[in-house]
């Protein structure tokens, strides 16, 4: 058998294996490619695609339209028939999907095609699907596309850098957050240029621009591929039984799976930035200066700056916490980043009233405010909740649980995102953000309430046996 991977490349890039420097690079530009075309999305649509004179030459909308009436039926009082309305449950439906299909793509990594070639089939999907979207007539085609290549992609590449290393290597870690910084610049990087080639001078050459980036991805992982370590062994034979859960570790399951659509309504007023905040940042901010309109689309790469600086800044405040007296516990963090998150979109619910009133866009002063408080606050709830579920996880469960915890996004975007996104426009702009207030505070006091009777299904079994 070859040499592994982490030995035969020792020290070749910031003292981790080489293949680490391939696997990043290709992701870097795979998220390029992602975040650039979500930062197109809502806006293309509602300002182009759905508009008449576009509309009728998407192949198939008119059956996709009678999909979405018929998924919508059950909340009526939440949907109207305007272009805003069908933008908004478009992309967070994709949003909300691409957080579902590496469900289907992990197990067809492990147990059928490999992880190098499931995640080579799904990079030649996502090219194919960006430059789709370049295309009124082929728009849904692409959209069909990215899903099932995100869902080849996605998980399966992470799971490459955690192969690069033996279990006991220390570099593990600091290895996944050299990879998880790439996605962090590329979020940054990203819409500031598909935005502007979208917004300021044609919407297909944006995402002309992401389907480049797509293709680099391709290009750089079919480079790196003698680099990158061997397939795990797919052993035939009698599956190894597992032990039954005990009640105790049922009741703690049930109880993470029933947290989910608090989550999701926790995570609202973070998730809106894809989507309707775009339309409302263009209408609301003083977005020229020097002759120069900031694309709106450039706000995602703002909230990706504060994030990075928000997520330092919550670690240290923890760590020097943690120093003092004793840390909460992950549900109580949650509550709290909730309850700071919540005063994000008052801050929005402010500044409408403010335009409201004046008839005038605020400054940026205010998405300053939006973007900082947003970001404390997300960063003591997703890394948290991860966290949460990890740790809670049954034995030999690991995985699972943390492909469930991911689906608290795919009800956000798909059940609540989308068609309160869709109200944009029906209703006062103060009112809008003011909804999102109410539904994260509705979220904070059914959390506070789960754990004041449940939480002793999920504290550490070694404090529980302790007392």
């Amino acid at each position: 058998m070859s040499e592994p991977a982490a030995a035969k490349s020792e020290r070749t890039f910031l003292s981790h294996p080489i293949g680490l420097l391939w696997l990043s690079g290709s992701e870097f530009w795979e998220r390029f490619c992602y975040y650039g075309m979500q930062a197109l999305l809502t806006l293309y649509l509602y300002k182009y695609l759905l508009q008449p004179g576009h509309i009728e030459q998407v192949w198939g909308f008119e059956t996709f339209r009678h999909m979405l009436d018929a998924l919508i039926r059950a909340m009526p009082w939440l949907f109207h028939e305007t272009p805003m309305a069908y933008a908004s449950y478009t992309s967070q439906l994709y949003a909300g999907l691409v957080f579902v299909t590496p469900l289907i793509g992990g197990p067809i990594a492990d147990r059928v095609l490999g992880r190098t070639l499931t995640v080579t089939l799904g990079s030649i999907l996502m090219v194919a699907g960006t430059f789709f979207l370049a295309a009124n007539q082929t728009f849904l085609i692409g959209i069909a596309c990215l899903l099932v290549g995100v869902g080849f992609f996605k998980g399966n590449i992470a799971a490459q850098v955690g192969d690069l290393y033996s279990i006991d290597d220390k570099r593990r870690a600091d290895g996944f957050q050299i990879y998880f910084m790439g996605i962090q610049l590329a979020v940054i990087f990203s819409p500031l240029v598909c935005s502007t080639l979208g917004e300021r001078v044609n919407w297909h050459f944006g995402f002309i621009a992401a389907g480049v980036g797509m293709v680099l991805a391709l290009a750089i992982y079919l480079i790196g591929r003698p680099n990158f370590p061997p397939e795990p062994v797919r052993r035939s034979g009698p599956k190894i039984k597992r032990e039954p859960l005990k009640p105790r570790d049922l009741a703690a399951v049930i109880l993470l799976v029933a947290l989910l659509p608090v989550l999701a309504f926790g995570a609202v007023g973070n998730q809106q930035i894809f989507n309707a905040y775009l339309v409302w940042s263009g209408n609301n901010y003083q977005m020229t200066y020097g002759g120069f309109t900031v694309p709106s689309g450039w706000m995602m790469s703002f909230d990706a700056f504060f994030s990075a600086f928000g997520m330092i800044g919550v670690i240290a405040f923890w760590r020097w916490y943690g120093k003092h007296r004793k840390q909460p516990d992950e549900i109580t963090k949650i509550a709290i980043g909730m309850i700071i998150s919540m005063f994000a979109p008052l801050v929005l619910a402010g500044a409408s009233a403010v335009v409201a009133t004046t008839h005038h866009p605020v400054n940026l002063g205010w998405a300053v405010a939006f973007h900082v408080i947003n970001d404390i606050g997300f960063a003591n709830v997703f890394p948290v909740g991860l966290a949460l579920y990890s740790r809670v996880a049954p034995k030999g469960l690991g995985g699972t649980m943390m492909a469930v915890y991911y689906l608290h996004l795919f009800i956000a975007n798909t059940l609540i995102v989308g068609p309160v996104g869709g109200l944009l426009g029906t209703m006062p702009d103060t009112q809008f953000w003011l909804l999102h207030v109410a539904l994260m505070l509705c979220a904070v006091a059914v959390l506070l309430i789960a754990r004041l009777l449940f939480g002793h299904l999920l504290a550490p079994k070694t404090a529980e046996a302790a007392a």
